[in-house]
């Protein structure tokens, strides 16, 4: 698999995908000149299922790295983890020339930037993302985050890696849900930028499903291409392109606060989330296709939910009100004038949003 890169001028950076990369990680870190002080955050799953391949490559460059372990789930995004880790990084005498490796999913990812870009007013990070979904999308673009008690991702930060090591193999011990929620990143990924995409997971259904490994390669560096394209000409929102990042998160956003973070994975809520975006972009822009029908069906597919049943409307339309894409109070939504295209869309009318959410 190639090489891609961020174009970020003197902040570009890049991300490698190769099967057995982790037990290599070391000697890139050392090649990078990011070897004085390691300290590797990750969880007690990602741990016990790769930890040992990961630590002898970082002992083989030299490197005895840090390692500190957050408890698993969304939960330990926050702003009290981020405290402990704190804690441990001044208590071991980490310098402004430390790196930290993110070595896990988006929650080990999002925390673990969000530390990097605040301790001694930022040291290196790099990122190991073991889940699908972190190795498409969240891995890449330099968002950093914790939660609060009022929404997803309130606090936090742009803060890019130095580097991205994709190692498609870890996925061999990823449950099947935790797969499949991976996979709505790839379908949002196809619909905003790359039609010929989502045709490939259609009619490559069973390889998909499968982890065939040139399924694999066909997602992986498809989205992380759109991904480094989109960041690289919007780092930071400011001109509303990287905004399409977020197809179908308006709603998701909504769902896991709602939910406190406990009952859907973040793809599963992105993948609700894309049904009703589907909805609006028909009703909205007249987008072509049967997109709603399209939605559902290679959803429906892939295993993931696309209904929210039981939750109140009227309460993810409150949760949706501090979406990061609200303008003077109104609410915005990305939506698709056609599939592999997308835009960001203002002053979508409340009730048209309301009779698009899939309860």
């Amino acid at each position: 698999m190639p090489t891609l890169t961020v174009p970020l001028a003197q902040r570009s950076y890049p991300i490698i995908i190769e099967p057995g990369l982790l037990a290599r990680v070391g000697a890139h870190l050392r090649q990078a000149g990011l070897h004085h002080q390691v300290a590797v955050v990750t969880q007690p799953p990602v741990a016990a299922s790769h930890g040992a391949r990961l630590r002898a490559g970082l002992e083989d460059a030299g490197i005895t790295p840090l390692v500190i372990e957050v408890p698993d789930g969304e939960a330990s995004k926050s702003l009290a983890q981020a405290s402990r880790l704190y804690d441990l990084l001044l208590q071991a005498r980490f310098e402004r020339g430390a790196t930290l490796l993110a070595f896990g999913g988006g929650v080990v990812g999002d925390l673990t930037g969000f530390v990097a870009a605040t301790y001694l007013r930022g040291i290196a990070f790099v990122q190991v993302p073991t889940t699908l979904l972190a190795q498409v999308d969240s891995s890449v673009g330099g968002k950093t985050a914790v939660n609060h008690e009022l929404g997803k991702n309130l606090i936090g930060a742009f803060y890019q890696p130095r580097a991205v090591y994709i190692d498609p193999q870890t996925l061999r011990s990823l449950p099947p849900r935790e797969y499949r929620a991976g996979l709505a990143e790839v379908v949002k990924c196809g619909f905003i930028a790359d039609a010929g995409l989502v045709g490939y997971l259609e009619q490559e259904m069973n390889a998909v499903r499968e982890q065939a490994p040139e399924a694999l390669e066909r997602m992986i560096q498809a989205s992380c291409r759109i991904k480094a394209e989109v960041v690289g000409a919007d780092e930071e929102d400011r001109t509303g392109r990287r905004a399409i990042l977020n197809y179908g998160h308006t709603l998701a956003h909504a769902i896991e606060a709602v939910c406190h973070y406990e009952e859907y994975r973040h793809g599963e809520a992105v993948a609700i989330g894309m049904v009703c975006a589907a909805r609006l972009s028909e009703e909205v822009l007249g987008c072509p296709g049967n997109l709603g029908e399209r939605t559902l069906a290679l959803l429906s597919a892939l295993g993931l939910p696309t209904r929210c049943a039981g939750l109140s409307p009227a309460r993810l339309l409150e949760a949706m009100a501090l979406d990061k894409k609200v303008q003077h109070g109104r609410l915005r939504f990305v939506l698709l004038p056609r599939v592999g295209a997308a835009k960001l869309v203002g002053d979508v009318p409340t009730e048209l949003v309301r009779r698009a959410i899939p309860v």
